[in-house]
């Protein structure tokens, strides 16, 4: 399967972790003396930090499977947009925000950099089509068997889903070759439909195990 950008992509590091470029300091504990950087017998040298590093860490990060979908811009016809993400985050309660990374070189950037609503849409485990459709380069997304409408603030929302959300975008923040979009949600429904949530992991769409 070809992924989107988004789905080859990782959060950025923590403060002070790999890929800063700010060291990590080690904090003497009483009568354990500090690491002075030599070698232990049998523990591997850590890689160094870079693009494949955080690639390869996060594969081993399950992560659920959204749906970003934005309005087509008008003057190229109208078509919707979307893409599969997995960086969706819960940002804040009061107000209510969320956030989530787009490529700049993404075929939806330019509609969701000028967007002034967006839709989020949580897919269930037999959605796993529907997030391959999203993640595919050149695939039209939102035509048969993809399900959707016409929702607030003319989003298009996707049929079949868990719980959708509808954003005002309040921010684009450069973030490397991605940039991280919040958006303070307008409208929603958390069980639009049952069922258990659609996982990414090493690489792949999977499902909660028993």
């Amino acid at each position: 399967m070809t992924a989107t950008s988004d789905l080859r992509t990782a959060p950025l590091a923590a403060p002070g972790g790999a890929g800063t470029g700010i060291p990590v300091q080690s904090i003497p504990v009483q009568g354990v003396p500090a690491a002075q950087g030599v070698p232990v017998h049998g523990v591997p040298a850590p890689h160094a930090a870079g693009p494949d590093l955080l690639r390869s860490t996060f594969r081993r990060h399950a992560a659920g499977v959204a749906v970003i979908t934005a309005p087509g811009d008008p003057a190229t016809g109208g078509r919707p947009v979307g893409f599969t993400a997995t960086s969706l985050t819960s940002v804040s309660a009061e107000p209510p925000l969320v956030s989530f990374g787009i490529g700049t070189s993404s075929s939806s950037w330019p509609a969701v950099s000028a967007a002034g609503h967006i839709g989020i849409h949580i897919l269930g485990e037999h959605q796993e089509d529907l997030a391959a459709t999203f993640a595919r380069s050149g695939a039209d997304r939102f035509a048969p068997p993809t399900r959707w409408r016409t929702g607030p603030e003319g989003v298009p929302l996707l049929g079949g889903v868990l719980a959708w959300l509808v954003g005002r975008v309040v921010a684009r923040v450069p973030a490397g070759d991605h940039r991280l979009v919040i958006a303070e949600i307008v409208a929603g429904d958390p069980a639009a439909g049952e069922g258990r949530p659609l996982l990414y992991h090493q690489g792949r769409f999977s499902a909660l195990r028993d």
